[in-house]
């Protein structure tokens, strides 16, 4: 198939493009590559699929005539260019479309919300209007866990309600469900939305616990353990996160409702004080903890039902914390050239 995926030098988008590209498909890659964390490590993502940085700095132009000949392209855009996002639906001709691309971070939505605004309301709105307009066969999108808010109900299923989201980056994905439910509605769109939990990993974000702890650690300085380490995630594996969203991508003609939302997680629930514990094991070196009370935004526990992606896809997820803290610390070792 010819697959796009929005945020292609992220995280999670990174790892797919690869994973889909071994599978044979052709791949578009879109990314605006912006600076909220730093870029370098975006390039080196994308150095790793065989974009070079001058490539990806470059503006392709969407409406060339000819197709892309490669297994992957890349177009370097934000998604709330309408028009251009629009030409490169029309000559493109996309099979599946999936979009991992958003303003990311609970935290940094307080700070500056409008990024949201125009990254995961606007941009969300216009993969919407491409995707009916170009009668793509299925839109699978990143939607978060975060839309449990401050929920109670453990393990958190997509049954419950979700209508109190304790941050704007919860509200713009709740938002991304209740946009893509009314285009599945009006337009018998089938649109999937996937409720992350936690991933790390390899490659991973350096905003995120996991990155912050190892790089602190490593340099003797003290990490910062919110409500005085009372909290527990449903951490994920990246690969086992890869593994789920490939085979809703790959099963695009799967005879469901059009209208989907699954929760994808490790199914579990680890503490963040053992998190830590594993980061320290496979270091060698203890950390020093600042406690703190919970900052805004966050929730004290996640834990995925994911009943309905095992039985609609057998999804599977098998790396437990310690095997997936020692691939992610090899990782960052050999990344910034140290030494255990």
């Amino acid at each position: 198939m010819k697959i796009l995926v929005t945020g292609a030098a992220g995280f999670i988008g990174f790892h797919l493009v690869k994973v889909l590209l071994n599978n044979g498909h052709i791949v578009v890659g879109l990314d605006n590559i912006n600076d909220y964390y730093d870029v370098n490590l975006k390039y080196a993502r994308l150095n790793e699929l065989g974009i070079k940085e001058e490539d990806a700095t470059v503006f392709l132009n969407p409406s060339k005539s000819e197709l892309f000949k490669d297994s992957l392209e890349f177009v370097r855009m934000n998604l709330e260019d309408k028009n251009n996002l629009s030409k490169l639906f029309k000559v493109q001709k996309f099979d599946v479309v999936c979009n991992l691309a958003a303003q990311a971070g609970v935290r940094y939505s307080l700070e500056n919300p409008d990024a949201y605004i125009q990254s995961n309301i606007v941009g969300f709105a216009n993969i919407l209007e491409c995707c009916r307009e170009f009668v793509i066969k299925h839109l699978v999108y990143a939607s978060s866990s975060s839309v449990y808010g401050a929920n109670k109900e453990i393990p958190f299923k997509t049954t419950d309600n979700v209508d109190h989201p304790v941050s704007l980056y919860a509200a713009t994905k709740k938002s991304n469900e209740l946009m893509a439910h009314t285009y599945s509605h009006l337009f018998k769109m089938q649109t999937t939305g996937l409720r992350f939990f936690t991933v790390y990993g390899p490659w991973g974000r350096p905003d995120m616990a996991m990155f912050l702890f190892t790089k602190a650690i490593i340099n003797n300085k003290p990490i910062n353990v919110f409500n005085y380490g009372d909290m527990e995630r449903d951490f994920t594996y990246v690969q086992d996160i890869i593994a789920g969203v490939l085979k809703i991508v790959e099963k695009s003609d799967f005879k469901r409702e059009l209208y989907k939302i699954y929760n994808i997680g490790n199914n579990s629930s680890v503490k963040l004080l053992d998190f830590i514990t594993e980061i320290e094991n496979n270091l060698n070196k203890k950390a020093e903890k600042i406690m703190l009370p919970i900052q805004p935004g966050d929730v004290e526990k996640t834990w995925a039902n994911v009943d309905d992606l095992m039985n609609d896809y057998n999804y599977k997820p098998s790396t437990n914390i310690k095997e997936g803290v020692k691939e992610f610390i090899n990782w960052y070792i050999h990344y910034n050239n140290l030494s255990k």
